[in-house]
């Protein structure tokens, strides 16, 4: 981590794109520093130039040089430097559809957000989520996963938990069961609303084992400062592991069966 980010408290980085932001933030903030001192010294030299034991007549013919009308133009163009040589392009790579990593090399996860809390949605050994409903939610079941859809039948839920291997793309599928959250990783340098009615991917590779805060960084209510999560990152045989801890137990052939077969009711 930079020298100035650490100025700055911005969070230790723990993704692999997160260098391309923290190296933007760094020469934008040396950028503004320099404009603070070279227009501090400007005023400070308007003040002294034009005090009035220096100039006790109005002059009306005013400033002829053109050296300040330069400098704004300079600054303009640092600045569209900046914007298409720095910004547009890392935020085109992160945005653009065909950057999303081989869902058959990343871990998938769908992150649910609810006032006020996140219900992280793993597909289980079979890699296939199960469908969900809003029509299915109860206490016990908090992403309305339907019970007679065969491929959640080994899904699970992490509540507030979120779990991610080393070094491997993760893919984060963002929705909302209730009103506007958003799911944002200052660790990992991403964030995304959680619009209801709405699955918005945003992926990143974490590179740094560790436990990050997970915050909503969306007004969603009056609890809204007690909805945090944790993303903890293990080493894959730590993650292995705790996939195997997870999948729930084997359903008999019978009981699988009939759960397909019987109707699925909604709530009243």
């Amino acid at each position: 981590m930079n020298i100035l980010c650490k100025l700055l408290g911005i969070t230790t980085n723990a993704s692999a794109h997160g260098l391309f932001i923290d190296h933007m933030l760094e020469v934008v903030h040396w950028f503004m520093f320099a404009l603070f001192i070279g227009w501090s010294i400007f005023l400070a030299y308007c003040f002294w130039r034009f005090h009035r034991s220096r100039n006790p007549r109005a002059s009306y013919t005013g400033n002829k040089s053109k050296l300040s009308t330069h400098i704004e133009i300079g600054v303009v163009g640092i600045e569209a430097m900046l914007l298409l040589g720095f910004a547009f392009p890392i935020w085109a790579q992160r945005v653009a559809k065909n950057q999303l990593p081989d869902p058959a090399e990343s871990v998938v996860v769908h992150a649910v957000a609810e006032q006020f809390g996140w219900n992280f949605h793993y597909p289980g050994p079979d890699g296939k989520f199960g469908r969900r409903s809003l029509s299915l939610v109860s206490a016990s079941n908090p992403i309305g996963l339907n019970p007679a859809d065969p491929d959640g039948a080994d899904d699970f839920v992490a509540k507030n938990s979120m779990v991610l291997p080393l070094n491997k793309p993760a893919v984060v599928y963002i929705s909302s069961k209730d009103v506007i959250h958003n799911y944002g990783v200052p660790a990992m340098r991403v964030g995304q609303d959680a619009i209801p009615g709405m699955q918005v991917p945003i992926w990143f590779t974490p590179v740094r084992t560790g436990t990050f805060d997970i915050v909503c960084a969306q007004l969603c209510g009056a609890n809204h400062a007690n909805m945090v999560g944790v993303l903890e990152v293990q080493n894959p045989d730590e993650f292995d592991s705790w996939l195997k801890s997870k999948a729930p137990a084997p359903v008999p052939a019978a009981a699988a069966q009939a759960s397909v077969l019987a109707p699925v009711v909604p709530k009243g």
